[in-house]
């Protein structure tokens, strides 16, 4: 649940109509004690760590996250580079007060009972909406540079169709209280149950996306601008457009990949609005088949192509999603890293798989020892490279 505060991300877009969008990324770690795996409630000892680094650290709903933002970016070598010291200053913080950072959806191990963080906010949060707000999820929301609402409602809507995909390439929490849920994205099926979670309405125009917001505000849907957690957003203080759907990816690298097709799909999305194309009105039930679809199963099994309504691979939906960015990839030199760190994840798993090999095989303790590691791994990179050799 990310706090966005005037951060170096809100840069993305101040400039005058860039021919490639900036991005920016915000990440959610699960803290926990490094021998046992439990949740760690010190996330405000965790950030004032960082602080004492020169870090700054956002406080979460729970008292075992913590969030990371990188400024803005105008490559995905410099985003790499920028993750990168944002995992090291996460895992650095939690280490120097007895914790460790993970990067994973949900906690492996359990969530605590009464863990919610000491801010005005999330307490108003927990009285207006219960046992709701006693959850532990993480995402990472790609913020990408756009400063006029009305094309951003645009292109949100051109999104659309691609969240599910996108929500499988990157699931990363099929473990929660020690046990296998049967989904490749348990966080998902957490966060569904917010009201104002999931994709975002078609909306007509900015007007249009004021006029639903302001009627959830009236109706105490939501308590405040921030609480809309549709997986496209307008921010509400930044010139961006921000996409929320995944999980946090178990990698760096994974993450470079998604904001790779976040902001290939905005760029697409913007062509076709200028050529005078409109964004596909789909079905709410195809849509939400969809989703369902990819967090149960996300790179392993099948998908909902939202474009015929059939079943098909996921990793043939995830082929279709790489060609239809393709000309905006090749335009910022990224087709060929991408393809490489797509076949990768298809290949190697992502961090759903992963954590259910690593338990299969072996114990809590190994998936502990496993999601410490690849927190700050580049395991994914170095794969990546080695297919781009094959190729």
């Amino acid at each position: 649940m990310s706090t966005l505060s005037a951060d170096p991300i809100g840069a993305a877009g101040a400039e005058t109509a860039p021919s490639v969008p900036t991005i920016g990324v915000e990440e959610e770690f699960v803290l926990v004690d490094p021998d046992t795996g439990t949740p760690f409630l010190g996330n405000t000892a965790v950030a004032a760590a960082a602080q004492r680094r020169g870090a700054e650290l956002q406080l979460e709903l729970s008292r075992c996250q913590i969030e990371t933002a990188t400024p803005v970016c105008h490559d995905l070598t410099d985003l790499r580079h920028q993750l990168r010291r944002t995992r090291t200053q996460v895992t650095a913080a939690a280490a120097a007060v007895g914790a460790a950072a993970l990067a994973t959806g949900v906690p492996p191990f359990g969530p605590p009972p009464t863990s919610i963080t000491a801010l005005p906010r999330y307490q108003r949060m927990v009285e207006h909406f219960g046992l709701l707000a006693e959850q532990v999820i993480c995402g990472c929301h790609v913020h990408v540079g756009l400063a006029d609402r009305g094309l951003a409602v645009q292109v949100s809507n051109h999104l659309r169709p691609w969240l599910p995909v996108l929500l499988a390439l990157t699931a990363n929490s099929p473990i929660a209280a020690c046990r296998d849920t049967g989904y490749a994205s348990w966080r998902h099926v957490l966060w569904s149950r917010w009201p104002s979670a999931g994709p975002p309405p078609y909306f007509r125009s900015a007007q249009h996306y004021d006029t639903v917001v302001a009627a959830m505000l009236d109706h105490e849907v939501i308590l405040d601008t921030a609480m809309l957690y549709w997986d496209v957003r307008l921010s509400a203080h930044l010139p961006t457009l921000e996409v929320r759907v995944s999980d946090v990816p178990a990698t760096a690298e994974e993450t470079v990949l998604l904001a790779a097709l976040v902001r290939a799909l905005v760029t697409t999305a913007l062509g076709a609005i200028d050529s005078g194309h409109p964004a596909p009105v789909l079905d709410p039930a195809l849509l939400r088949a969809a989703y369902w679809r990819a967090a149960r199963d996300g790179v392993t099994g099948y998908a909902v192509d939202t474009g015929s309504g059939h079943l098909v691979s996921a990793r043939e939906a995830t082929a279709r999603l790489v060609d239809h960015v393709r000309p905006a990839l090749e335009r910022t030199g990224d087709y060929r890293t991408v393809r490489c760190a797509v076949e990768c994840v298809l290949g190697a798993g992502n961090g759903a798989v992963r954590q259910r090999r690593t338990l299969q095989t072996g114990t809590l303790t190994d998936l502990l020892r496993m999601l410490t590691r690849t927190t700050t791994d580049i395991c994914v990179e170095e794969l990546g490279h080695g297919a781009a050799d094959r190729t």
